[in-house]
């Protein structure tokens, strides 16, 4: 009974510094934030407690994702069982897009993760950690290499970069509308799911943008 009660007051320690942690990095910046200040926030009196529960500070990175992660991956499973054309490329994007702004209108408001998100992406060793999170979840790698499949034939490097392109879209509209939820101010949608319409649309376009020959 001890063991089960220290076990569970762990897993809610756990829980505050992880909510703590993404509410702050998603509205100040990863390394702007000391641990120090994310066991301030979780109401940790040990300012070595985000050491003690998840190592570096790269390690809170990777668990603030896992945390999420599931709950979009199952989302994106039943979408992917339900896909009718595997030649339209706007139900593989829709299939990238959509589990993610369900999650995040799922949380209510206000929400952090896709701040959070926009947050990692910007320094590249968490960069590395937020993309080794994501390929290692099978649906969205079956959801890409559909994509891939119905894309039209572009060259190598053009091919890369709106990958980069379609990336910084979805990450940077989500964050955007997100903040703008956290702070009451108009958005261009009126919910989560017309956001993911716009989006969808944006990224299908740019993926199937003509290529202007190089001179």
């Amino acid at each position: 009974m001890e063991r089960t009660a220290r076990a569970e007051q762990a897993g809610g320690t756990r829980e505050r510094i992880l909510n703590a942690a993404e509410r702050l990095f998603a509205e100040r910046g990863v390394y702007a934030v000391s641990n120090r200040r994310v066991s301030e926030a979780a109401q940790q009196g040990n300012n070595a407690a985000v050491g003690y529960h998840f190592g570096t500070k790269a390690d809170l990175v990777r668990a603030i994702a896992r945390k999420h992660s599931r709950q979009i991956e199952e989302t994106r499973e039943r979408r992917l069982a339900r896909i009718q054309d595997p030649s339209d490329i706007g139900e593989w994007v829709a299939c990238l897009v959509r589990p993610t702004t369900e999650h995040l209108a799922a949380l209510g408001s206000p929400t952090w993760f896709a701040r959070f998100c926009a947050q990692a992406m910007t320094d590249p060793a968490l960069q590395d950690i937020m993309a080794e999170e994501s390929l290692a979840c099978p649906p969205t790698l079956r959801t890409l290499e559909g994509l891939n499949r119905c894309l039209p034939d572009l060259p190598a490097d053009v091919h890369v970069e709106r990958a980069a392109m379609s990336t910084n879209l979805i990450l940077h509209t989500c964050a955007e509308r997100e903040r703008a939820l956290a702070a009451n101010t108009a958005t261009p949608r009126a919910n989560w799911h017309d956001a993911a319409t716009g989006l969808i649309d944006a990224v299908v376009g740019l993926w199937t943008a003509p290529v202007t020959p190089r001179r």
